[in-house]
């Protein structure tokens, strides 16, 4: 069984195309024009062992942010949509990673119920050309779409640590959610569908 969503969504700010692949090996094809952003999402796909291909053209002239949020949001459709009806999956994953002096914690339920809660604190507005309050953004804007509650806290001192501990901690976190459980028969709850 192929788990794969693919979407694709063009406004007047940005034209997103993402492919996902659940049961990948952590294969990446990024570019969203946002460096910083293409190695977080790089990373997501590595330690999540999704393969993962991005393509994004954003109002760059203007800032990051509609670019990081419109990619955030086709990517939460891409996964909900190749997760399609969840049977089978473990549903609930958690993880915490360590980047030198940084330390993040993920986790994740893909219950159909999206909901975000992050305390991920970054001192420095910019990391290269990425706007750092764009991260928790992001992370809310992909849980609303791909319909999972996601809790993310981290610290430390330097921001691109912090930043990528969380990225790494999300993806694992996610990899274990959406692992087919062997022994489960249909969908992960009393009330038969997520």
């Amino acid at each position: 069984m192929s788990r794969v969503g693919e979407k694709h969504r063009t406004t007047r700010e940005t034209d997103v195309t993402v492919r996902i692949e659940l049961d990948g090996s952590g294969v990446s094809d990024i570019d969203t024009g946002v460096g910083f952003f293409d190695h977080l999402l790089e990373s997501l796909a590595n330690h999540a062992l999704f393969d993962l291909s991005v393509r994004t053209e954003g109002d760059l002239h203007i800032d990051d942010h509609h670019t990081v949020e419109d990619t955030a949001l086709v990517l939460g459709e891409a996964l909900d949509a190749a997760l399609d009806d969840r049977v089978g999956i473990t549903r609930f994953g958690q993880a915490s990673v360590p980047m030198d002096e940084a330390l993040a914690h993920a986790v994740v339920d893909m219950s159909g119920r999206p909901y975000a809660v992050l305390a991920i604190p970054l001192r420095n507005p910019m990391i290269g050309n990425f706007t750092t309050q764009n991260l928790p953004h992001a992370i809310e804007s992909m849980a609303r779409t791909s319909r999972s509650t996601v809790h993310v806290s981290a610290d430390g001192r330097n921001d691109h640590h912090v930043a990528e501990a969380s990225i790494k901690a999300l993806a694992r976190a996610l990899r274990q959610a959406v692992a087919i459980d062997d022994r489960r028969m249909g969908v992960a709850s009393t009330k038969g569908v997520l």
